[in-house]
């Protein structure tokens, strides 16, 4: 029996949370940038010192080796009181960071749409995107999605208060610190839920393993909203601070993506690479998104693709 086009996007997306950074650069935190050449370890502790900082929402950062800095991210709500918190946190920094505003805000999205939805069992009528669908040795077939829809909806189903298709069971959903979520489908097998992505061409790209991103490759990302886009990884172990709470281990893309489209799936190829967690900017004007590495979430569930 053929998928429905709705379950191919069952194949695809997950979703919740996106507008990212088309940072205007702003100024490094110090007047007096070091001309000297910093090492790893030194990135690598002002990215610890971050990670363990206060939670200041509206805030990202990410070792960048292209302007050899950790680059902290603030969005428009970073202002006043907030503003003079991350200040805080940053001066002691000094040249290793480098402080940039984004002109559109840091958050994550649920809303009403068309992929996977909270089902007829489930108070939460919200839309995310499916991730992959993955196999468990001894368990019923499963999709990956983001945590922060897990959190909120167990019961899943194809269309909005729908008849139940798969269902999230206890522990199988992390958010935050990490954003990602497991769906279970019955163990009848009723539901089909082959291994691709759904392109919003008509056709679809099969999935046959999964794998960490590597810097600068070329990507692309399918989502329930805009559809289906492509870009390169800007950054890998990022940090994200939403108002819900911050998530740590990110790839950075510079690929866009809008409401709806969070939780979605990233891929090179035949490689399945993370899941959309949030971003800021839109598919118009541009943007910045970050994913949840999709091994992190494989290895959580004792799961595999395909």
């Amino acid at each position: 029996m053929q998928p429905s086009v709705p379950l191919r996007r069952v194949a695809t997306l997950a979703a919740s949370a996106l507008a990212l950074l088309a940072a205007v650069t702003l100024a490094p935190h110090s007047a007096n940038a070091s001309a000297a050449r910093l090492d790893g370890p030194q990135l690598a502790a002002a990215m610890t010192t971050l990670d363990s900082s206060e939670q200041i929402p509206g805030t990202a950062w990410v070792s960048d080796p292209s302007t050899n800095k950790v680059v902290v991210t603030a969005d428009p709500t970073v202002t006043g009181e907030k503003l003079d918190r991350l200040n805080t946190v940053l001066k002691p920094l000094g040249d290793v960071v480098e402080l940039r505003r984004t002109a559109t805000e840091l958050k994550l999205y649920i809303r009403g749409g068309d992929a996977i939805y909270g089902s007829s069992a489930s108070s939460i009528r919200a839309r995310c995107s499916l991730g992959f669908n993955v196999k468990r040795a001894g368990l019923p077939d499963a999709f990956l999605t983001a945590g922060h829809c897990g959190n909120p909806i167990k019961s899943w189903a194809e269309t909005d208060g729908g008849t139940e298709i798969a269902l999230t069971p206890d522990n199988g959903s992390s958010f935050p610190g990490n954003d990602y979520a497991l769906a279970a489908y019955p163990a009848t097998g009723a539901v089909t839920h082959p291994s691709e992505v759904y392109l919003y061409n008509g056709t679809t790209q099969a999935i046959t393993g999964a794998r960490d991103a590597v810097l600068n490759e070329s990507v692309q990302r399918s989502g329930s909203t805009t559809g289906l886009h492509g870009g390169t990884v800007t950054g890998l172990n990022a940090s994200v601070t939403y108002k819900e709470g911050r998530v740590t281990g990110l790839i950075q893309t510079n690929v866009c993506a809008e409401p709806g489209d969070s939780g979605g799936a990233l891929f090179a190829g035949t490689q399945a690479l993370g899941l959309t967690s949030g971003g800021s900017g839109n598919c118009t004007t541009g943007g910045t998104t970050f994913y949840q590495p999709v091994t992190e979430a494989l290895s959580a569930f004792g799961a595999t693709i395909p």
